[in-house]
Parts: structure tokens; C-alpha cells; sequence
């Protein structure tokens, strides 16, 4: 079914051809069923807010086609971007899980198409059916990795350049090769991607121009090109 949006709508799970190796709803056939018993599935445009920092979490929202950014914001305005969230994971588990407010707000980048699990009935789903807890602990372990190597980023980086090499090559790690490089679709704004390397639109805006120089990556539009991936591995210290 075709949204307003412009997604094609997978409303049933057991025949979707979207998940993978990874992903929360790879699951057993009786665990599949039971997921999609409970679930409520909904397309969202780009712009979206699916909940907000300090929210009381009522459910959870598993990814399934789109990008979301989860993003804290201070007292005094400032924004950091945690993470961008790929088809596959669930945002708001930990909140739900411990019943405790939301951490983060949560925004589609793009059209996405995201399925709605109430808090009671993920929680029996993880009672019953284990191979959905082994999976909702896989994602928790991999948020925790990823918040971990976000720290080490922003804390051990010691300049603006590493930073931005290093969310890059990140990003482009299955980028697809070409004649000019690397090639990747990289819908972020300057400003969004200061937000997640802890750096000024300014800065990301002027680095970005100096590897454009040296031929090391370009950002043309919606279009990541690694040039020389060799020379920003260097900004790392090898």
C-alpha cells in the first residue's frame, strides 16, 4: 500500500522483505506472528517528532523503512545529535523497558514508515518469546557501543578535522565505489552535522571546503564522495 508520502507500506511482517541479518523483527516464525499481532504501523514525513526528551514513554517504534535523529538538547539551546537511526532498530526501548521518561527526542530526517508496539504488550512479547529478548539486548548492547564511540570521538578528537574525518569515513563505511571514489548519499545539513561531531555549522561548513581542496571528500548536494580515503584515515592517527 503506498502512503501519502511516496513509501510503499509493508503492513505484514511475515512476508517483508526489508529485514535482515540484525534487525529486531528477523525473528522466529512464532515470534514474527506474535510481533505482528501487536504492532500499529504508521508513515511519518520528513520533520516528524515520534517523541520528545522527558516524554513518558508508552511504547516503542521499530524503524522500518527511513532515517530518524535522536538528539538531546541543553537548558541553553544547544543540540547534540546521539545517533541517526537506520531501518531495523527500535528507538525508545530503554525508556520502556524501565519505564522511565525518554532520554532523547526522536525527528525522521525523511519519509519513514514506523510500527508502534504499546509498552505492555512488548514487554510480553519479550517475556514469551526469547529470541525477541536476545535481540532487544543486542540492540541495547549496540546503543551502548555506538554512545561509547560517540564519547571517544568527541572527547579524544583533538581538532575539528579528525572529527569530521572520522564521522566521514563512518558514514561511508558501505558507500559504494566508483571512479571517483567513494559514493554515499548524505542527506544531513552542515548545521546537523556539527550537532553530532560537537562542532559549529561554520566549522563543519570551512573544513568541509579545505578537504574539498586537498581532494580528500566532497559533499556534492545529497552526495558523499570519499576521493582519498588513505589521507582522511591520516587525520585519525593512522
Amino acid at each position: 500500500m503506498r502512503s501519502p508520502y511516496g513509501l510503499e507500506l509493508v503492513e505484514d511482517c511475515q512476508t517483508c522483505s526489508n529485514k535482515a541479518d540484525g534487525f529486531f523483527c528477523d525473528l522466529s516464525p512464532e515470534g514474527l506472528k506474535a510481533f505482528e499481532a501487536i504492532k500499529y504501523t504508521t508513515a511519518y514525513p520528513a520533520g516528524a517528532v515520534l517523541f520528545v526528551e522527558g516524554q513518558s514513554a508508552q511504547g516503542v517504534f521499530l524503524l522500518c523503512k527511513g532515517r530518524v535523529k535522536l538528539s538531546m538538547t541543553s537548558s541553553e539551546g544547544r543540540t547534540l545529535i546521539l545517533r541517526i537511526v537506520r531501518p531495523g532498530e527500535i528507538l525508545g526501548m530503554h525508556a520502556t523497558v524501565s519505564d522511565t521518561a525518554f532520554q532523547a527526542t526522536a525527528e525522521t530526517l525523511e519519509p519513514c514508515q514506523v510500527n508502534f508496539i504499546k509498552r505492555d504488550d512488548f514487554l510480553r512479547l519479550l517475556r514469551e518469546h526469547g529470541d525477541a529478548s536476545i535481540h532487544a539486548a543486542q540492540q541495547l548492547s549496540g546503543s551502548y557501543q555506538t554512545a561509547c564511540e560517540q564519547v571517544r570521538s568527541l572527547g579524544l578528537s583533538q581538532s575539528a578535522p579528525e572529527k569530521l574525518a572520522r564521522f566521514l569515513l563512518e558514514w561511508s563505511a558501505k558507500g559504494q565505489q566508483s571512479k571517483q571514489g567513494i559514493r554515499v548519499k548524505l542527506t544531513l545539513t552542515h548545521e546537523e552535522i556539527g550537532q553530532i561531531i560537537g562542532t559549529s555549522r561554520e566549522t563543519v561548513t570551512r573544513t568541509l571546503g579545505e578537504f574539498k581542496a586537498k581532494h580528500l571528500a566532497e559533499l556534492k548536494g545529497s552526495t558523499l564522495v570519499i576521493q582519498n580515503k588513505a589521507a582522511l584515515e591520516a587525520f585519525l592517527g593512522g
